[in-house]
């Protein structure tokens, strides 16, 4: 299960079958979870399995992460940071 405390939740709609609707009703009623849940976590299984989002530029894959450490905003403006490189 993911963890979505904290995060901001959309909402959309879609349309199930009868059929699919009474199997998401019963199996979140066995398992004692909502039906978003079930739903959220189906899609997150199915986006898992997908290769497509790991295609891509190194900044599109590791834009959570950008801007995510402190430093230098620039290391080639200081040659103190370079003393001792290649040696």
């Amino acid at each position: 299960m993911s963890n979505t405390i904290g995060v901001k939740m959309e909402i959309i709609s879609l349309k199930i079958t009868g059929l699919v609707k009474e199997k998401l009703a019963l199996y979140s009623k066995r398992k004692g979870i909502s039906k978003s849940e079930i739903i959220r976590n189906a899609l997150n299984e199915y986006f898992d399995k997908d290769d497509l989002d790991k295609q891509g530029t190194f900044l599109s894959l590791a834009s959570d992460l950008a801007g995510s450490a402190d430093g230098p905003a620039d290391l080639s403006t200081n040659k103190d940071h370079f003393s001792g490189y290649g040696r």
